[in-house]
C-alpha cells in the first residue's frame, strides 16, 4: 500500500473537478502536471491530469 497524505485545499479542488469526493482520497504523489491519488477504503489508485 502506498502511504497517502491528506490533500491540500487546492488538491481537494482538483479532485472535486474530476467529479470525485475529496474526503475519500489521499494524495501519494504530487507532480507538476498530475496528481496521483489513492482511495481510503478500496486502495484503488487514479491519476488526475491538470
Amino acid at each position: 500500500m502506498k502511504n497517502g497524505k491528506n490533500p491540500s485545499r487546492r488538491q481537494k479542488q482538483a479532485i472535486a473537478a474530476a467529479k470525485l469526493v475529496p474526503d475519500n482520497w489521499l494524495v501519494y504523489k504530487a507532480e507538476p502536471g498530475s496528481l496521483h491519488i489513492i482511495n481510503r477504503n478500496t486502495q484503488s489508485t487514479k491519476i488526475i491530469k491538470s
